[in-house]
């Protein structure tokens, strides 16, 4: 009966690994045809699958998987947390969980400043694949680009205010007049000018 359990086994992990391996080609494609818009076109994303020795062959099967990416060319794939910078680690999830959207059993999403240091073209890609992921799940993100901002089903203000030694913050829902108000805040700084209204509509209505 072992050994019968033991081939049976073995079969099983063959049959497993096999179609691990065809699902990370399709997943490290699918994840390389999100990079370059992210402002990652260098970057190189890896699904390793490795055999385990069998003294660590479980439920699970017998080998291990493991996501790797090298950011720069010629530079050798590691830990997504060990060679990629804070912003370029944001943006490589933010890349898997579009091509993951609607597979996955999570229930939210957040996104604390994944548009960090991009802009302009950059960040609206980012807004755009954002909006995606929230077609199969909630999101909840926190961002400072009106790009972002705009693709948004609901927008939240929060502000602080400090007084008598103490900091209050406050988060506001912002009604359609003024979250585009912010927007164009958040497009021209503290004067808010007219054409940054009208760019701040733009973005809402492109939305």
């Amino acid at each position: 009966a072992s050994r019968a359990a033991r081939t049976a086994y073995r079969e099983a992990a063959a049959a497993l690994s096999k179609a691990r391996g065809a699902a990370a080609e399709r997943l490290a494609a699918a994840v390389a045809r999100e990079l370059a818009p992210l402002k990652l076109d260098r970057a190189r994303f890896v699904v390793a699958r490795t055999d385990l020795p069998e003294a660590q062959w479980n439920a699970r099967g017998a080998d291990a998987v493991r996501f790797l990416v090298a950011t720069n060319p010629g530079s050798a794939p590691g830990p997504l947390d060990k060679v990629a910078s804070g912003g370029e680690l944001s943006r490589l999830l933010l890349a898997l969980n579009v091509v993951l959207a609607g597979e996955s059993p999570v229930g939210a999403l957040i996104f604390d400043e994944v548009d960090s240091g991009i802009g302009g073209a950059t960040a609206a890609a980012v807004g755009e694949r954002l909006a995606r992921i929230a077609r199969e799940t909630q999101v909840l993100v926190v961002t400072h680009s009106p790009q972002v901002a705009a693709r948004a089903d609901a927008h939240f203000q929060v502000s602080k205010a400090s007084a008598r030694d103490r900091t209050r913050t406050t988060v506001t829902r912002l009604d359609p007049t003024a979250r585009q108000e912010e927007i164009a805040r958040m497009l021209a700084g503290e004067t808010i000018t007219d054409a940054a209204r009208d760019a701040a509509r733009s973005l809402m209505a492109g939305s």
